[in-house]
């Protein structure tokens, strides 16, 4: 992998930064990294692709694993953008793939830094890019499910377009959190049915939360609902 990203990453970059056309370095990025995920035994399971509006939309995500961030970028046929942790930027070359293809860094223990970070985000979905973010604002140490932050529900409102929940399930016995141990074995990722923010006022950033959140819980198997949803289980079950 690290060999693919020293081959490929340079000239793509000089690429884009002639042309302003993140599309070849994105895509790159994406089919790569979805070729080494599968050379090491893991299954990508894609399901509703259909539900998916044709216009502008944030896709909205579970997130549980190092291992789901692949699967659920790799499932979306549309080139997107994604609000990313400022660190990551920082990588050589990789930090550079990602500012060309136009993620945003979010400092999340700045609170200023991430209201910005949400702001600009916003303008560029109003400007016509699709964005992807992860409602929950980190890992699940388990694979359950945890609470939203609301920078998601805002974005969707400000920009007036829909929310796209995505179910992700089983990345997170691929690869756990803070393990750097990857496991053969399949992720499923499921597009569920969109939720039109433009039908809600900011006041109501809550109510468009709890009700992406709990249309995500419904599709998650029960080990991975919140343990206060119905048909949740303590216990995974049963490979």
């Amino acid at each position: 992998m690290s060999l693919y990203i020293l081959l490929i990453g340079p000239p793509l970059l000089v690429y884009t930064l002639i042309t302003r056309n993140p599309d070849p370095i994105y895509w790159a990025g994406v089919k790569g990294v979805m070729f080494f995920v599968r050379a090491v035994g893991v299954r990508v399971r894609v399901q509703s692709l259909e539900r998916i509006p044709a216009g502008v939309c944030l896709f909205a995500a579970n997130h549980t694993s190092s291992a789901d961030a692949p699967a659920v970028v790799g499932a979306i046929p549309r080139r997107i953008a994604i609000l990313l942790k400022e660190s990551l930027f920082k990588w050589p070359i990789v930090g550079q793939a990602f500012s060309s293809a136009h993620f945003i860094p979010v400092n999340r223990s700045a609170r200023e830094s991430a209201i910005s970070s949400v702001e600009k985000a916003t303008e560029a979905l109003k400007a016509g890019q699709s964005f992807l973010i992860y409602p929950e604002g980190t890992r699940s140490p388990d694979g359950r499910l945890q609470e939203f932050k609301k920078g998601a529900a805002v974005m969707a409102i400000k920009a007036g377009v829909p929310i796209v929940p995505m179910a992700c399930t089983g990345a997170h016995r691929i690869m756990g959190k803070r393990s750097l141990v990857i496991h053969p074995g399949e992720i499923s990722v499921e597009f569920l049915e969109p939720i039109d923010a433009s039908n809600y006022s900011v006041e109501e950033r809550d109510v468009l939360n709890e009700r992406v959140r709990m249309a995500m819980a419904a599709a998650l198997p029960p080990d991975q609902r919140p343990l206060d949803f119905p048909g949740a289980t303590a216990e995974p079950a049963a490979s």
